[in-house]
């Protein structure tokens, strides 16, 4: 599997499992009676400048780029569902693409907190560090390198999953054959 067909995956993954939550999320809450959470200590104030290095360490880090992959991703979950209507293709085509500037927006919204959780989970000095790092060539390095990281890492995963899971099975089957159980 190519690198980019790995990432289009994994971002086509993460597209449907965020979606599927979106719309399971009001079957959930009608299903399940809504439980308190507990309540989380109030971060100090944010200032300006600890955000502005949060933003900074999150851009820095590599991580927009997931955001980059997860739009595109629902336009063709939208493109898909719509295929038993080849006739809206050229129409459903010129509007996703004449929505790029509020895609842009939305993206932004999602870059803005994810700042805003940066901050709150770290001090501006760490973040400050954790800039410093990524300014370096080393920094520079390990955010060019991410992409083909993870798609080496989904692929290790996929192998390490199947033979885990057989090794398993054959160990409790073993086990339970010990105990006078046969499982198929």
């Amino acid at each position: 599997m190519s690198p980019r067909r790995s990432r289009a995956r994994l971002a086509g993954v993460l597209a449907a499992s965020l979606s599927g939550l979106f719309l399971a999320g009001p079957a959930l809450a009608q299903t399940k009676p809504a439980t308190p959470a507990p309540a989380a200590p109030q971060p100090a104030a944010i200032t300006p400048s600890h955000l502005a290095l949060a933003k900074e360490v999150m851009l820095s880090s590599g991580i927009a780029r997931s955001f980059d992959s997860i739009l595109p991703a629902f336009g063709e979950q939208i493109k898909q569902a719509a295929v038993t209507r080849p006739e809206l293709t050229k129409d459903l085509n010129d509007v996703i693409e004449k929505m790029q500037p509020e895609l842009e927006l939305q993206k932004q919204r999602i870059i803005d907190t994810a700042s805003r959780i940066y901050a709150n989970k770290l001090t501006e000095a760490e973040l400050r560090d954790i800039a410093t790092f990524f300014r370096s060539p080393s920094g520079k390095r390990y955010v060019e390198t991410q992409p083909q990281v993870l798609d080496d890492m989904v692929q290790a995963m996929q192998t390490w999953t199947q033979e885990v899971s057989e090794y398993m099975m054959v160990r409790v089957r073993a086990e339970m054959g010990k105990r006078g159980h046969q499982l198929q």
